[in-house]
């Protein structure tokens, strides 16, 4: 059986792309890798510097000069995958409330993204992956084998992130959890490097009236049907 070696997973803020891409390296035996904490690891090092919000100069030069490595999780402490910058460990501190803040800003700065697409391409041409993000598919490794862009509503993605927000007690209001989602959409579509839109040869899939697991079933049953019969 052919299955794919690299697979690209692109989408909206929870749209369940992590969540389908944590399933699929489980299953396949893969690196996990959210791309995204590349740039929070970036947005972590300039907060770090005493800069409440972090400016693209500054930004461009850590994401030059940093070594980020996205390796299998070291501990059982909820980590999906280790993230080092210059070999320190710091998968816990990229998810601080201040890093959620600004990651958006940093990662439309079109030198961060360059610096960062060629760390990321340095992991995922390795193969055995399953890489997350935004670009994914369209920038970072347009050779990817697969290519998968979850989609939902913004009204659905939104309750999401509430109901995920309060399970770890954090008491939002879902008016601004929409709204901050909104934002993060117009951000993300609208920047001139890298927008988020499907690659052409995207599999294109909604979730919005699926549940997680039937996602993933889809997923593993498109991978398992075209493996079992590849194009010619």
């Amino acid at each position: 059986m052919n299955i794919p070696s690299t697979i690209a997973i692109d989408g909206p803020a929870a749209s369940g792309k992590s969540t389908l891409a944590i399933a699929l390296a489980e299953f396949l035996g893969y690196l996990y890798f959210d791309t995204g904490v590349m740039y929070r690891a970036v947005t972590l090092e300039a907060i770090k510097s005493g800069k409440t919000t972090p400016g693209e100069e500054l930004c461009v030069a850590l994401a030059e000069r940093l070594v980020i490595d996205v390796q299998p999780p070291s501990k059982e402490d909820g980590r999906f995958c280790d993230v080092l910058v210059n070999g320190a460990d710091v998968t816990l501190e990229i998810r601080t409330p201040q890093v959620d803040a600004n990651v958006s800003v940093v990662s439309a700065y079109a030198g961060v993204r360059k610096a960062l697409t060629k760390q990321q391409r340095r992991i995922g041409l390795k193969g055995k992956v399953v890489m997350v993000g935004r670009d994914i598919g369209t920038v970072v490794l347009p050779e990817a084998e697969l290519k998968i862009y979850l989609d939902a509503t913004v009204e659905e993605r939104a309750r999401r992130r509430f109901v995920e927000r309060q399970a770890e007690g954090d008491s939002l209001n879902s008016k601004k959890v929409l709204q901050a989602m909104s934002k993060r959409d117009q951000i993300d579509s609208t920047r001139q490097i890298a927008p988020l839109q499907p690659a052409q040869d995207a599999l294109i899939v909604n979730s919005d009236d699926m549940t997680a697991e039937q996602v993933f079933t889809f997923v593993k049953n498109q991978i398992e049907k075209n493996a079992a019969h590849p194009a010619n």
